[in-house]
């Protein structure tokens, strides 16, 4: 197989377990550049950095650090970093913990496939939705198998594929299967409190409850223990009700 220049980012940070686990089994399949957030930016969505500078650290060969978002980081890699070798495909994670039903519209993993993307590169977000033993290495396999599959088979555009991996070890996965985006339930998210000289302070971010029950869902498959693969495309119109809002009256 034709070696490759494949970019990794995540939001977990430079120094994650994962990104380090994707870095080695994607070597497999070409070269790898790392350039991600030199800190947790989880759940900054599809944020860009605009109004302040940012700084890149080369921490080791092939590994950068910045200190902005996912976003930031693969635009930086794809017009400056890797400007004369640019990406063949975007792999963003390991992402710990999943990246089910709504988390996609928080998720800075899911962000960085979707700039990936954007920028006309076939592009993933791989999570791995945590249990009790942090199998990393059965979501980084998972991703080295849907790599060459993109490799052989093309992209559909304007599509980035979420992939959610089981907690589980790699010979006990039964397979893959092509889902929907669920729909994620969560508890109360704002919790108040007072600090030491008595004012008021908000904390958001309340538990997770799991998804709504819908077939061929990512939240259901990952239960019965698939790995989801569930392509996400770039335009978010929602072509069903567009024809009942012609009939509204206009005034002009």
């Amino acid at each position: 197989m034709q070696k490759r220049n494949i970019l990794i980012s995540n939001d977990d940070g430079i120094h994650s377990f994962g990104i380090r686990a994707l870095a080695e089994a994607l070597a497999s399949l070409g070269k790898v550049t790392v350039v991600a957030p030199d800190r947790e930016q989880s759940a900054c969505s599809h944020s860009l950095t605009l109004r302040n500078p940012l700084r890149v650290e080369k921490l080791e060969e092939g590994f950068y650090a910045v200190d902005g978002t996912p976003t930031d980081c693969i635009n930086l890699a794809v017009n400056a970093i890797m400007k004369d070798n640019p990406p063949d495909l975007v792999v963003s994670g390991i992402n710990k913990g999943g990246n089910l039903g709504d988390d996609v519209t928080y998720s800075g993993t899911v962000a960085a496939a979707f700039e990936g993307t954007l920028l006309g590169i076939p592009s993933m977000a791989v999570s791995l939705v945590i249990g009790r033993e942090h199998h990393f290495e059965t979501a980084a396999r998972v991703a080295v198998e849907i790599a060459e599959k993109i490799f052989q088979q093309g992209m559909p555009e304007d599509t980035l594929f979420n992939v959610n991996v089981p907690d589980c070890p790699w010979d006990s996965l039964p397979g893959y299967r092509i889902t929907a985006q669920g729909k994620r339930i969560y508890s109360d998210a704002i919790t108040e409190n007072k600090d030491p000289r008595g004012q008021k302070y908000y904390w958001i971010g309340g538990d997770t409850l799991g998804g709504v029950e819908i077939e061929d869902s990512d939240f259901q498959v990952v239960q019965q223990g698939y790995v989801s693969l569930t392509p996400l495309h770039l335009d978010l119109t929602n072509y069903r009700v567009m024809e009942s809002i012609r009939c509204w009256e206009w005034s002009r």
